[in-house]
């Protein structure tokens, strides 16, 4: 009776938090968001709710087949203006031609950080560097910046700043050429996507991005996802040029036809 009790009266008393449950923190005191971080989920192959489909090239076979998944978009769907949705329909069915992905162009934001490939953070006081695998792109982070993007880019321009322990980023300066995802989400030049870092323990981020274009949605709205460190011995990123893919498929049109060999006796 005496262990029983003794048992009870231990689960009710508060756990101190251990090592594992610590936030890293950088220099300045802000949560350390350094490191090698991936997204887990479908978002790659479309943001809203989907089950699984066949390949957009069905002799690709169950290997490129469309996985299932449940969605990160808060509230299930996107709120597409009537032209737009249109719009975006048009690309799921011109997907294998028009995606920007297939002519490695750079994923923009936010797509670059959950396509099925690993990213690295660099911070300092001054600014947050993001290194992406795919394509090697690059954004630069301007830690309570207040300058506005020169141009359009595909990557746009990012300013930062501290929310407590939540790294806000608000990138303009978009190009509109990219998509969201690989069902032909998008939005125009005219969108400003805000994004928000959030460490929710050593090796878990929570990553948000609320994405606004009066121009294509009649509201704005936000996708959520959890970010996951990798903790692998001696990982680092590797170069994923894939612009030499893409060549046949953006510039084969122009290839001058092979006239045929000449043959046989005179």
């Amino acid at each position: 009776m005496k262990l029983v009790t003794a048992a009870a009266l231990l689960l009710t008393l508060p756990v101190a938090a251990g090592p594992l449950t610590q936030i890293p923190k950088a220099a300045d005191g802000h949560p350390d968001l350094s490191g090698v971080w991936q997204a887990v989920n479908t978002a790659h192959w479309n943001l809203e709710p989907h089950t699984s489909a066949y390949p957009a090239v069905i002799e690709l076979g169950a290997q490129f087949a469309v996985p299932p998944g449940l969605g990160v978009v808060d509230g299930g769907t996107i709120p597409y203006l009537p032209a737009a949705r249109a719009e975006r329909d048009k690309h799921f069915v011109n997907r294998i031609a028009d995606d920007p992905e297939g002519k490695c162009y750079l994923g923009g934001v936010p797509r670059s950080t959950y396509m099925p490939y690993p990213f690295q953070i660099l911070q300092n006081t001054r600014d947050v560097i993001m290194v992406y695998q795919y394509a090697t792109g690059f954004r630069r982070v301007y830690v309570d910046g207040k300058d506005e993007a020169p141009l359009n880019a595909w990557m746009g321009w990012s300013n930062g700043h501290w929310e407590g322990s939540t790294f806000v980023v608000e990138v303009t300066g978009l190009n509109g050429q990219t998509w969201l995802d690989r069902a032909g989400n998008y939005f125009s030049d005219n969108a400003k996507v805000t994004e928000r870092y959030t460490l929710t323990s050593p090796n878990h981020m929570r990553y948000e991005a609320t994405i606004e274009d009066p121009t294509v949605f009649s509201k704005p709205w936000t996708i959520r996802m959890p970010l996951y460190r990798i903790v692998d011995d001696d990982y680092r990123l590797l170069e994923f040029k894939c612009e030499p893919y893409a060549e046949e498929k953006i510039y084969g049109h122009l290839r001058k036809p092979v006239p045929p060999a000449s043959g046989g006796s005179k």
